[in-house]
């Protein structure tokens, strides 16, 4: 992961989302325009006041409660830590 120029201030969280499947279960591959927005992002940084969660860590947040912002092509999500549902672990 290349350096983020974002610096989340107080229970904030940014993170990138991860690219939803291509592929459905039965074989037909999607469209970019039909594909739903996954909801599984990896945190890129966290806000001096987050606790339990760090950068790296693969989280699930609430849906509708993400800003999406474009910096210098790179696109990222900010999200308050209280949106955060889980940490996906293994």
């Amino acid at each position: 992961m290349s350096k983020v120029l974002l610096k989340p201030l107080g229970e904030r969280i940014v993170a990138t989302r991860e690219s939803a499947a291509t592929k459905t279960a039965s074989g037909l591959y999607l469209p970019d325009n039909a594909k739903e927005k996954s909801q599984i992002a990896v945190v890129a940084a966290a806000g001096p006041d987050v606790k339990d969660i760090k950068v790296g860590d693969r989280i699930i947040v609430r849906e509708y409660s993400t800003t999406e912002v474009k910096v210098d092509g790179a696109e990222y999500l900010i999200v308050k830590a209280e949106d955060v549902l889980a940490v996906v672990e293994g």
